[in-house]
């Protein structure tokens, strides 16, 4: 070999290892969520720029996110070092995922709700909150004047609500009560997870249970004072803007635009309580750390730093995800954030509160699942339907797509062997 050729395979070598050290010294972070392009590039260069080593923040689509991962666990070893993912990304791979409740967050208060969904159905923390979306009401000003007395919005139950949105008709003649039941609204994200847990504390398993009967008699007394024009509303806002709506049900990404255009009009408030406790329907993401991992404690350590404060605050201006934990919000940010902002601290961490998690484990079957909840509104609530016929029939068509896709429950039913049952 001559020594030119020596030389070259020398400085390769030399070069290889050093690419392999920077490899090494960097914390792979592979995530389902900020994915759009200009959120990605945020989280690059704005949330992860202040943690103590480099990170490669890394996006995939669920499937090639859960495959690459479950081929680096079968390995035994890989190059993933955290996860960034929806509840549902990780409900799979439970048994694989680190325990993180030894991870010094500082001092900093995590949501406990979402701690509680954190561990999975085990006794460890799987993965912990990294941040969140809901789902609030809004309300025009002009509608407080008409509050029954003594109610406080932060504590509204859906018969004080049913009463308020009476009080409202009857006094201005017209019906301002507003809901997104237009063919493109999220209304079937409100029976789901507003309406059913809060008066049955379940999803699927009590579907046809006399208490979720009282709680579709009770929209069905709201909707006396909704909007006729409901059916053909999407975003809440437009609505709420133009004045035909003075409280409304919605999507914070479809209730912002409202509170940016008139910040001093509107006022946000938590979704209602019923007999079985405040439901709603968070959007959590979280931070887990796969077994796999190849440096623990160094992925352990950039979890830490995803729940610092400041590095929520980034996120949030990254991602328009919230916070998920208690923080104080600089004075630079928009109407409708600082304006959700303390609403969802309030509803999440509601003593009441009671999580309902997106449909999980369905597959191709989401969009059936969702149609079953909007055929019992149109039927019930459009039709005027007999509420326990309607509802024995669509417990059927409810079992039939569970026990097609298999799913077992997810909260805030109880864990299942199998299949969801729909009692």
């Amino acid at each position: 070999m001559t020594n030119i050729l020596k030389k070259l395979l020398g400085a390769a070598l030399t070069l290889s290892l050093a690419i392999g050290g920077a490899h090494a010294q960097q914390v792979l972070f592979w995530s389902t969520q900020a994915r759009p392009v200009e959120e990605t590039q945020k989280m690059r260069d704005e949330v992860l720029k202040g943690f103590d080593a480099p990170v490669d923040y890394q996006v995939a689509e669920d499937g090639p996110w859960l495959t690459r991962l479950q081929a680096e666990l079968q390995a035994g070893s890989g190059t993933i070092g955290v996860l960034g993912g929806l509840h549902g990304d990780f409900s799979t791979v439970g048994a694989s995922l680190v325990d993180l409740s030894t991870v010094d967050v500082g001092g900093v208060k995590i949501n406990e709700a979402y701690k509680k969904l954190g561990l999975l159905g085990t006794g460890e923390q799987k993965y912990i909150p990294w941040m969140q979306a809901t789902y609030l009401m809004a309300a025009n000003k002009q509608a407080l004047q008409y509050l029954p007395p003594g109610v406080d919005l932060n504590t509204i139950t859906y018969d004080q609500l049913i009463e308020w949105s009476k009080n409202i008709a009857e006094k201005t003649g017209s019906p301002k009560f507003g809901f997104p039941a237009g063919p493109k609204g999220l209304k079937h994200r409100f029976f789901e997870g507003f309406l059913y847990p809060s008066y049955t504390g379940s999803m699927v398993t009590k579907f046809r249970s006399p208490e979720a009967e009282t709680a579709w008699n009770k929209f069905k007394e709201l909707w006396q004072y909704t909007n006729p024009n409901s059916t053909n509303y999407a975003f809440m806002q437009e609505p709420l803007l133009s004045g035909e709506v003075w409280v409304a049900f919605d999507h914070v990404a479809r209730l912002a635009d409202a509170f940016n255009q008139k910040p001093g009009d509107f006022v946000a408030f938590p979704a209602p309580a019923g007999p079985a406790g405040r439901g709603f329907m968070p959007v959590v993401a979280g931070v887990a750390i796969p077994k796999s991992s190849p440096d623990i404690d160094k992925a352990k350590a950039l979890v830490a730093y995803m729940l610092k404060p400041e590095t929520q605050i980034a996120t949030l201006k990254a991602t328009n995800f919230f916070p998920v934990v208690d923080v104080k919000l600089p004075d630079d940010m928009p109407a409708s954030v600082k304006a959700f902002a303390p609403v969802i601290a309030a509803m999440t961490g509601a003593p009441d509160a009671l999580p309902a998690l997106p449909p999980m484990g369905l597959g191709d079957l989401g969009g059936k699942f969702n149609q079953v909840y909007s055929d019992s509104f149109e039927r019930i609530v459009l039709g005027g339907e007999d509420v326990h016929g309607v509802l024995e029939e669509q417990a059927a068509a409810l079992k039939a797509i569970i026990d097609q896709a298999k799913a077992p429950c997810w909260a805030p039913d109880k864990p299942s062997e199998g299949a969801c049952p729909v009692d």
